[in-house]
């Protein structure tokens, strides 16, 4: 969950790029102190913990050279922390610690088109190896275990860009044997602590999940999942006895519960659920592999335990830590944990739990994640129910400016203006914590609203499969309610409202200016698409098993009705519409959302002299990796709101010249765009050389951008929304599972 919502933050980051006019010096001078940009979007000093299996050591991620590296320290001495890693570029994504520790593996992306390569580092020696072939492959770990400490299992698609084989690679010399060659289509793998292949899924044309299992005879179909729970499905893994497996699983439930499931019998127990949200996380022991406690998340992350040990240590953290805990990695002999703490203004702490002894329990601190933010005036968040106008609830959370709650009821004394961050996936969710785009706005001047819609995971099958085929229908209409619902509560300034957001969360705001045109005053898409038409059939090869679900989902451009709804809610049909300044910023590499059609969009809004700030970065995929990326657009976003919502804005200073950013539109309204100038489809050669995804056979590509046919009226107001979508299957399309 966690990176989830660090992915939908980056995406967030990159979608608030540039909003209107030049900023005035007046905004920065009012009000508390600015934080700067480089403190909540910088890399972090030290982040993402991991301790060795004996204990005695713990890699982290932190920069070296100005690119995040992986660092290794002794558990009892940080301060001799050196660099194991020596990127240059990109910098590590994840890193592993082998099965006897005395490994590094680390996965780099290299292009930002989501291939990744997995390398080794002998941490005795300092002797890099690459494992898997360089490229455009995509690497996966699948398994790292003491069970068999000198391999790792990986999934690599080198041999079909769709579908991955299984092998198992030796750490020490980089042998490479293959263990599944993928005549099945499975999607993905499980194996047991010794590394034997036990399980695999299989996407169904109906949406829904074969679990398979391999035994003697060869594969053969173990457990069924059906479409509507299909997305909150995740096998965990197997317990020590390679007899019981652990997986989450909705499949007699509307909420997804930990269950034990055993491989023989197929005999399901059921270990643990909640009663408002499905439960997304477990702690395992690293022994035996069963589970001692479960996590949900609500409003909340809350912790249930299954063992009493877990129970004392629960009621430990919440006694010793002031925000919301993650247990994120342990030692084989279970005496030393890693723990993570964070909460609104608490950028996040990481500690060493040593626990060998249950009398004498110690937090120790190893770092702080940002520093230099400790000493900011940072907001509380609060979490908020919200009911829409068909008697569904809303999970949202809000934050208030500085100085705007005077007497402490948690609401402004007059309405403010407000930013509505929308996050990507869609099927992803909002959650408390520490969010660096709320501090961000809201030390800007603005109440920052970011709302769970129907499609968002973690609350049920019920309210995630409301969401199905309803891009620009019933999701959009949430968003407007909850909008509505501040309005109403005297907390947003109704003519002073920007919506926000990067992916999906880009679409919803491109969608809210083109079909409810003055509804905001402004809106900002980061990588978002605009034709959905197009969208599944530029998804990149990784994806195919998921794409039946993903079609279920989105909708399906296979039949003239669904057709007619992916093209009414496309606004690259209807760039027209649009009267509201808006801000587009896309990675030229983006293998997800298709540059060209971005590209193409901003085009038609040129020709008919819209609002428009339109920048590129030639060396980013779909969201920016690059630190001088962040910043360089947080810096344009700054000076747009400013434009269009009169809050405050940090200077531009050096970040657009630091960054590969390049500008098609925006120069009037941002005069240092000047210098960025560009012929946008000189900009990524990477980005030509991939096919660019057409229209339907039966349109005209070059006559894309008109309106809708005279019986599909562009709706202007929420209830034009209302229930006219193309009717739907039953069984409501899940996420894919993921992908």
């Amino acid at each position: 969950m966690r990176q989830m919502r660090s992915l939908a933050i980056l995406l967030v980051a990159a979608a608030l790029a540039a909003c209107g006019p030049r900023a005035s010096e007046e905004g920065a001078d009012r009000g508390p102190d600015i934080i700067p940009r480089a403190e909540l979007f910088g890399d972090p000093a030290r982040s993402a913990a991991a301790i060795s299996p004996r204990g005695d050591r713990v890699a982290f991620l932190a920069p070296h050279q100005d690119v995040l590296n992986v660092w290794v320290a002794p558990t009892d001495a940080m301060d001799q922390a050196r660099p194991v890693t020596s990127l240059r570029d990109r910098g590590a994504t994840k890193f592993h610690w082998s099965g006897d520790g005395a490994f590094m593996l680390y996965l780099v992306d290299a292009s930002g088109e989501e291939n990744a390569q997995l390398f080794a580092v002998d941490l005795s020696s300092g002797v890099s190896r690459a494992l898997t072939p360089s490229g455009a492959v995509r690497a996966e770990i699948v398994s790292i275990t003491p069970g068999a400490p000198n391999d790792v299992v990986v999934a690599l698609n080198d041999r079909d860009p769709a579908w991955r084989d299984l092998y198992r690679i030796d750490i020490r010399t980089g042998d490479r044997t293959l263990l599944e060659r993928n005549t099945q289509n499975i999607a993905a793998y499980v194996v047991d602590r010794q590394n034997a292949v036990r399980l695999g899924m299989r996407m169904r044309a109906d949406g829904g999940v074969d679990i398979l299992k391999r035994d003697a005879r060869g594969w053969r179909s173990f457990l069924q999942i059906d479409f509507a729970h299909a997305v909150a499905a995740r096998v965990l893994g197997f317990e020590a006895d390679s007899v019981h497996f652990l997986m989450l699983d909705a499949s007699e439930r509307d909420r997804a519960a930990l269950m034990r499931v055993n491989i023989d019998t197929g005999e399901k127990t059921l270990l643990g659920e909640s009663p408002r949200a499905d439960v997304i996380d477990a702690w395992i022991d690293p022994a035996t592999q069963t589970a001692e406690a479960y996590g949900a998340e609500y409003l909340r992350r809350e912790w249930r335990a299954i063992t009493d040990e877990a129970q004392g240590d629960i009621a430990y953290f919440a006694s010793e830590l002031r925000g919301d805990s993650a247990v994120t990695s342990r030692s084989l002999d279970d005496t030393r944990w890693i723990i993570e703490e964070e909460g609104p203004q608490s950028p996040g702490s990481t500690w060493l739990y040593d626990r060998a002894d249950p009398a004498a329990r110690k937090l120790t601190l190893l770092f702080r994640r940002r520093p230099q933010l400790e000493a900011r005036a940072l907001q509380p968040m609060i979490p908020i129910e919200i009911p829409t106008r068909d008697g569904a609830t809303l999970v949202a959370y809000y934050t208030l400016p500085p100085g705007a709650d005077t007497d402490g009821d948690g609401k402004p004394q007059a309405p403010v203006a407000t930013a509505l961050v929308v996050h990507g996936g869609p099927w992803r969710r909002d959650s408390y914590g520490f969010n660096p785009a709320h501090q961000w706005l809201a030390n800007r001047g603005y109440l920052v609203l970011s709302v769970n819609f129907r499609g968002s995971s973690g609350f049920g099958a019920e309210f995630l499969n409301a969401g199905n085929r309803e891009w620009g229908g019933l999701m959009q209409d949430d968003l407007y309610d909850a909008v509505q619902w501040a309005i109403d509560q005297s907390l947003t300034a109704p003519d002073r409202v920007a919506i926000l957001g990067g992916s999906y969360g880009g679409y919803a705001a491109i969608a809210a200016l083109t079909f409810s045109p003055g509804r905001f005053a402004c809106g900002a898409s980061a990588s978002g698409p605009t034709n959905l038409l197009t969208l599944l059939d530029s998804a990149p090869a990784y994806w195919t098993p998921y794409k039946a679900e993903l079609q279920l989902r989105l909708g399906d451009a296979s039949t003239p009705e669904g057709r007619r709804r992916l093209r009414r809610y496309s606004p690259a049909f209807t760039p027209s519409a649009i009267r509201d300044p808006l801000l587009l910023s896309h990675g030229a590499r983006d293998v997800r959302v298709p540059y060209a059609e971005t590209d193409r969009f901003a085009q038609a809004l040129q020709s008919r002299n819209r609002s428009l700030v339109y920048v590129v970065f030639p060396d980013e995929g779909h969201g920016m990796a690059r630190p001088a990326n962040r910043l360089a657009l947080a810096a344009l976003t700054e000076t747009f709101l400013q434009s269009c919502l009169r809050g405050r804005a940090q200077p531009l200073g050096d970040e657009l010249n630091a960054s590969s950013l390049q500008a098609a539109a925006g120069f009037d309204l941002i005069p240092e765009l000047s210098r960025h100038r560009r012929a946008v489809s000189a900009a990524a050669p990477a980005a030509r050389a991939r096919p660019r995804p057409e229209a339907a056979p039966e349109e005209d590509p070059e006559a894309r951008f008109v309106p809708p046919p005279a019986d599909l009226p562009i709706p202007t107001s929420p209830s034009r929304f209302q229930r006219e979508a193309a009717p739907q299957n039953s069984d409501a399309a899940p996420a894919p599972v993921n992908p």
